[in-house]
């Protein structure tokens, strides 16, 4: 129904426009004709002075025209109403028919599937009797072989439980001599492992202490050649007095790590000694040292035995 009463709407389309249009010139002509007057009407004349003369004769013709024009569209714009009202009146007339043909055709297509539901059901009827007696025979069929299917059935499962207990008693022996020699197998891995990683752990242990000695023999060269150089820039810089010579003093000097001399402690020996050795290492200030932080932790300490020569 909707989509009839859709088609009807497109159908009176064009004659709707056309008079929405009409309408719209009307305003346009009207608008026009008051704009035209305008100009006079905004003057500002003074509110005493009052015009007298008669309006001419084009003002006249030109109200006269606008008030027929009107009046004529008006007329067709009532005209087009009414025909599209007999119109639609007339739709509406064919719309109830065309529903009442289809009110008319729904009754029929119900009746005959009424009587096609009637004609199955009694047809469902006649095919379940005839069921129920194809399975009653059945049933009497099935009976007499289910005797003689149940005594081959439980053979056949007596038979297959023989079967399959001996196919498991196959298989576990399988499984058990599989597991032993898999454990066997990790065993021996377990073994051979182990082995190679002792051996791998004795040999890192021997690198690493033939490492460790390299390097300490490395730190001991070097404590030995830092001392030599020390004692030699003692040497140079230490000025011995002819009644010295011969006699010896043990000092203990403390190093930072560039070197600096941060104390000399009194040493033991002859205290000429000691003492003039001590001036010449503070006069030094500085001594030779390695950048090797395990060379400075050796020397950071050192005594050293002084022989005035």
């Amino acid at each position: 129904m909707a989509k009839k009463v859709g088609s009807w709407r497109k159908e009176w389309t064009v004659p709707l426009l056309l008079s929405v249009a009409v309408h719209l010139g009307i305003v346009v002509l009207l608008a026009f004709g008051m704009n035209f007057k305008w100009p006079v009407d905004s003057l500002h004349m003074p509110a005493t002075v009052i015009s007298t003369e008669q309006p001419d004769e084009e003002q006249v013709e030109i109200v006269q025209a606008v008030t027929v024009d009107q009046a004529a569209v008006e007329q067709r714009v009532q005209e087009i109403r009414e025909r599209e009202r007999q119109q639609q009146l007339q739709e509406e007339r064919r719309q109830a028919e065309l529903e009442r043909r289809a009110e008319e055709a729904r009754k029929a297509r119900e009746k005959e599937q009424q009587q096609l539901r009637e004609l199955q059901k009694q047809q469902e009827e006649e095919r379940r009797r005839l069921e129920q007696e194809k399975v009653a025979a059945q049933k009497e069929r099935e009976a007499a072989e289910k005797a003689a299917a149940e005594a081959a059935e439980r053979r056949k499962r007596e038979e297959e439980a023989a079967r399959k207990a001996e196919e498991e008693r196959k298989r576990k022996e399988a499984e058990a001599r599989k597991a032993e020699e898999e454990r066997q197998r990790r065993e021996q891995e377990a073994k051979e492992r182990a082995e190679r990683e002792r051996q791998l752990q004795e040999q890192l242990q021997r690198e690493a202490a033939q490492r460790q000695r390299a390097r300490q023999q490395q730190v001991q060269s070097e404590v030995e050649r830092y001392s030599a150089l020390i004692r030699e820039t003692v040497r140079r810089n230490w000025i011995v007095d002819d009644s010295m010579r011969g006699k010896e003093c043990r000092l203990s000097i403390t190093l930072s790590r560039s070197g600096f001399v941060t104390s000399v402690n009194e040493g033991q020996g002859d205290r000429a000694v000691c003492e003039s050795a001590r001036r010449a290492i503070l006069r030094i200030g500085t001594l030779p040292m390695s950048q090797d932080p395990e060379v400075y932790e050796q020397m950071k300490s050192i005594t050293f035995p002084f022989i005035a020569e």
